[in-house]
């Protein structure tokens, strides 16, 4: 069993802890902001990869920069979201990591983001490390770790 001081996040670990690019919910900088809250609705999640054609990571977009965008001063103005797209809105400071970083690296990004965009070496987005990964893994090698042997 290795200890919590010297854990390093191996490529096998890392595999383990990624979501895969295919399995996460993501949008095109072209897409609408109409589609990308309609994406972000029926996902349930809060935030998700703005994913270029090229497999660039572009931007993270949330339902809060287009919830921000469409406040009027006396009302929603829901009828502007088609008239946008995801590009315009999005945030371009991106959390990221790449597939060969240490464990404790993830676990220092995680901090201040629920979720950190896996790059391989071509900078090419191959998947998500959420914070709830994180945390569970942690959580099983503490428990592990206090067992009597």
């Amino acid at each position: 069993m290795q200890s919590i001081e010297t854990l390093t996040l191996q490529d096998d670990e890392i595999a383990r802890l990624v979501i895969d690019a295919e399995d996460v919910a993501c949008v095109h900088p072209a897409h609408s902001a109409e589609h990308a809250l309609l994406v972000l609705i029926k996902s349930g999640y809060s935030a998700i990869p703005v994913v270029a054609s090229s497999g660039i990571v572009a931007g993270i977009i949330s339902k809060t920069l287009i919830l921000d965008r469409i406040l009027g001063l006396q009302r929603i103005e829901f009828e502007s979201l088609s008239q946008f797209t995801v590009e315009e809105v999005m945030n371009t400071d991106v959390p990221r990591i790449g597939d060969d970083q240490t464990f404790i690296r993830a676990l220092q990004l995680s901090i201040d983001n629920p979720f950190l965009c896996v790059e391989d070496s071509d900078g090419q987005f191959s998947g998500l490390l959420a914070r709830r990964g994180i945390l569970a893994f942690l959580h099983n090698l503490i428990r592990q770790s206090s067992r009597p042997s």
